[in-house]
């Protein structure tokens, strides 16, 4: 089945460029590199036409308990786009069945029907052994280790803490989170309470990512930027923070991505995470200026410039990798590629991104 699954839809993937991982890694390290690694966030999905008719055979929890199926779909980009990282396909509230949720996830969006509305709800969840329980999303990293061979990185991730009791309290991704926001100010304690649960179930969750073969893991924020800085400070980064350090021993990085993180730079670097990844609204140049080399960054060009002409595509690669020299610099977009984003344009965003003069480049071009 596996063979059948990897030859659907695509070319095969590029061996001619070589150990596209130790690019990757050296990158979030802040080490030098020949070039900026370049992948792009959601990038298995739904403007990818081999997604699609993945999709139209399996429901997208099928494709995500299946690990052939999410195997497959995660290394669609690297065939049609020849991005340099793999990310494994499946969903940040994985966490959250686990933990006792009851999740849906019809086309309208995912759902967990039991939503937290009191202490007892948050003391029901439940640890959980993701050698068991979520053993599917491991497997997958292994397949796409073994397929991709070990010149790709693997990427895993995982909600951030907030993020996921987020969504844990709303019982839906429909962009209200009035619920939890109230709940954070009425019962300060049990938001305490239902963070630290989560972040302790994460930490295993990550760690079986890099056991199976993930180079990397990264973690989503996505609610982050509904927080003011006290609110931030407070809740949702001692969460963050708990997670990565979890994860201090081993030496695969850590990537926190964090929706409207331009006014908490100052405080996500306190999170210890090894890359920050930040959304179009933060300015890159003033992002390195501030981090210096305490972290590297990932981003953030707009997702949206990908709908437009191929020019400005291949404009903003450039001004993003310029605007940080390209040092401890991972290309990405500042948040998910969308549905309707031609395959054309985004195949171009990749290769602007990776033929972008490097700072090593250019200062030669001036000696010389």
């Amino acid at each position: 089945m596996m063979a059948q699954c990897l030859a659907f839809g695509g070319r095969a993937l590029d061996q001619g460029e070589h150990n596209k991982k130790e690019l990757f890694l050296r990158a979030c390290r802040f080490e030098p590199t020949e070039r900026v690694p370049v992948w792009i966030m959601r990038q298995a999905g739904r403007y990818l036409p081999e997604y699609q008719a993945v999709r139209a055979r399996h429901s997208f929890l099928e494709i995500c308990k299946t690990p052939e199926l999410a195997a497959e779909v995660s290394l669609q980009p690297l065939r049609a786009l020849g991005v340099d990282a793999a990310i494994v396909f499946s969903d940040i509230l994985i966490v959250a069945e686990a933990m006792g949720m009851a999740l849906d996830v019809p086309d309208s969006g995912p759902v967990l029907a039991n939503p937290i509305r009191e202490r007892a709800d948050v003391q029901r969840l439940r640890e959980f052994d993701p050698a068991k329980e979520t053993r599917f999303v491991g497997d997958a990293i292994r397949l796409i280790s073994r397929e991709a061979g070990p010149e790709i990185p693997v990427i895993g991730f995982a909600a951030a803490p907030w993020t996921l009791a987020c969504y844990i309290i709303e019982g839906q991704t429909r962009g209200d989170i009035s619920t939890a926001k109230k709940m954070l100010h009425d019962e300060p304690e049990m938001i305490r309470d239902l963070l630290g649960r989560i972040a302790r179930a994460t930490i295993p969750y990550l760690e079986s990512q890099i056991a199976a073969g993930a180079a990397a893991v990264q973690l989503f924020d996505t609610w982050a930027g509904e927080l003011n800085r006290e609110e931030y400070a407070a809740f949702a980064l001692p969460a963050v923070q708990d997670v990565v350090d979890g994860l201090k021993d081993y030496e695969e990085p850590r990537i926190l991505f964090t929706k409207g993180s331009g006014p908490l730079l100052d405080l996500l670097i306190q999170s210890g995470a090894d890359v920050l990844s930040v959304d179009a609204m933060t300015d890159l140049a003033e992002a390195r200026r501030k981090l210096g080399r305490r972290a590297a960054l990932q981003g953030n060009v707009d997702p949206s410039v990908l709908l437009g002409p191929i020019d400005d595509i291949r404009r903003a690669a450039r001004e993003a990798v310029e605007k940080t020299g390209s040092a401890g610099h991972i290309l990405n977009l500042g948040h998910g590629i969308l549905p309707a984003t031609p395959l054309e344009n985004a195949r171009a965003f990749v290769e602007a991104g990776q033929k972008a003069p490097t700072a090593a480049k250019v200062s030669i071009g001036k000696a010389g």
